[in-house]
């Protein structure tokens, strides 16, 4: 049923359990890697995703943990913008892609490695599951329609 919102419905009412295992998830997920990076990620793969509420989200949180207004707006084109990110960043949104648009085949093996020159194996381990998480809340709200409030 859709709300006079728009939303077709809310997980978190609906489907409680399961909105507090992801809410664990995703804390479980950022364990040890820096929050900027975090960020960089979770709104990378929202944009890869067209998830119009967690780019809204993500981009209000980057900011608060001190990324970049420019980092921010060249975030699309990060390959592109050499020296820019630094090559740990680079990885990570490299993998992101990667992970997140498997219809282009399984993640490269040069993509992999890249992370895994720039990340310690736990790291690694962790970058992968904040990954994960932000495709399935990416795919929640895109199928629940939710969007983010209009702001002046």
């Amino acid at each position: 049923m859709t709300t006079t919102t728009g939303q077709r419905l809310d997980i978190a009412k609906l489907a409680p359990e399961v909105y507090k295992a992801m809410i664990a998830l995703d804390a479980a997920a950022r364990k040890g890697l820096e929050p900027t990076l975090v960020e960089l990620v979770l709104t990378r793969a929202s944009q890869l995703n067209h998830c119009a509420w967690c780019l809204d989200m993500h981009t209000r949180d980057a900011r608060k943990v001190g990324v970049t207004e420019q980092k921010l707006y060249l975030l699309n084109a990060w390959e592109e913008a050499r020296g820019m990110y630094s090559d740990r960043e680079r990885a990570a949104l490299a993998l992101t892609e990667a992970v997140t648009v498997l219809t282009d085949g399984f993640v490269p093996d040069e993509v992999y490695s890249e992370a895994a020159g720039e990340f310690s194996e736990e790291e690694l381990a962790q970058l992968i599951s904040v990954i994960f998480t932000i495709n399935a809340w990416n795919r929640i709200a895109v199928t629940t329609r939710k969007a983010p409030p209009v702001r002046d």
